[in-house]
C-alpha cells in the first residue's frame, strides 16, 4: 500500500468517525435520549457554525485569534531554537539551567494568565507571551533531543577536514536537527492555539474566538453559538495540523524513510 493511499484512507475514516458521531449526536436529541434544552441537536449546531463562516464580526475574531497565535508561534521558534543548540551543545550550559527548567516546566501555562494580565497592558502583548511560554516546550525539547540524535562520525569527518564548529552546526547539525524541531514546531501549534483562545475566555478582551465565546452567552442562543465557536477551533486546530504534518512529509521525508527503515 503507499503512503498516498494510506492517507487516503485515514481522511475517508476520519469523514466516517464524524459523520458518525454527527448521527449518534442527532439521533439522541431527536429521540429525547438528550434534551435538546440542555444539549442543542447536531444539526442545529452545525448549520450555526456554518452561519459563522459568513459572519464578518465572527471572521474578525478569528483572524485576531490567528495572528496572536501566529506571532506567538514564530518568537516561540526564535527563541526556543537556538536555546535548544546552546543547551544541546553546551553540556555545562545545560547543567546549570537544567534546575531552573525542571522547576518552570510544570507550571501549568493557563496558570500563569492573571500574572501576565499584570505585566501586560495590552490583551494581544498578554496572549503572545503567554503563547510563547506555553509553546516553547515542545520545541526546546526536540531540539535538544535531535542534538543527540546527530550522527558522531558525520560531525569528526568534517572537522578532519578543517571546518570550524560554525560549519559542522551549519552542515550537519542544523539538517539532522530539522526534523526534530519540525515537529515540535507541530506540537508548539496546538498548544498555542489552545492557550490563545484560553487566555481570551479568562482575560476577556475586544476581539478573538474566546471573547465571541464569552460574548455568545448572553444572547438567546447562547448554547449553539458556543457550540459551533468551539467546532470552529477544533476544526482549525485541526487543519493546523494536517498542513504542519503535510510540511514535514515532503520537506523531510528522508527522515520518515529511514525511521521506517530502521523499524
Amino acid at each position: 500500500m503507499t503512503g498516498r493511499s494510506l492517507f487516503d484512507n485515514r481522511l475517508l475514516c476520519g469523514a466516517i468517525g464524524v459523520a458518525g458521531l454527527f448521527c449518534l449526536a442527532e439521533l439522541a436529541g431527536r429521540t429525547g435520549l438528550i434534551d435538546p434544552i440542555v444539549f442543542p441537536l447536531a444539526s442545529s449546531v452545525v448549520g450555526r457554525a456554518v452561519g459563522l463562516a459568513a459572519d464578518v464580526d465572527f471572521l474578525a475574531d478569528v483572524a485576531s485569534t490567528l495572528g496572536a497565535w501566529a506571532v506567538g508561534l514564530l518568537l516561540t521558534v526564535l527563541i526556543a531554537v537556538p536555546v535548544g543548540f546552546l543547551l544541546g551543545t553546551l553540556p555545562w550550559v545545560e547543567t546549570s539551567l537544567r534546575p531552573v527548567l525542571e522547576f518552570l516546566r510544570p507550571i501549568p501555562s493557563v496558570a500563569l494568565i492573571p500574572l501576565a494580565l499584570l505585566l501586560f497592558s495590552d490583551r494581544f502583548d498578554m496572549k503572545v507571551a503567554v503563547i510563547v511560554y506555553a509553546a516553547w516546550w515542545p520545541v526546546l525539547i526536540n531540539t535538544m533531543y535531535g542534538l543527540k540524535d546527530v550522527d558522531p562520525l558525520a560531525k569528526e569527518t568534517l572537522r578532519s577536514f578543517g571546518f570550524g564548529p560554525m560549519a559542522v552546526l551549519w552542515r550537519v547539525s542544523l539538517p539532522s536537527t530539522a526534523p526534530f524541531i519540525a515537529t515540535g514546531v507541530r506540537l508548539a501549534a496546538a498548544i498555542a492555539l489552545i492557550l490563545a483562545i484560553s487566555a481570551e475566555l479568562l482575560a476577556g478582551g475586544s476581539s478573538g474566538i474566546g471573547t465571541f465565546i464569552l460574548e455568545a452567552g448572553s444572547s438567546p442562543d447562547a448554547l449553539e453559538y458556543t457550540v459551533a465557536a468551539t467546532i470552529w477551533a477544533g476544526a482549525i486546530g485541526v487543519i493546523s495540523n494536517s498542513l504542519f504534518t503535510l510540511a514535514e512529509r515532503r520537506l523531510f521525508h528522508w527522515h520518515l524513510a529511514r525511521t521506517e527503515g530502521a523499524r
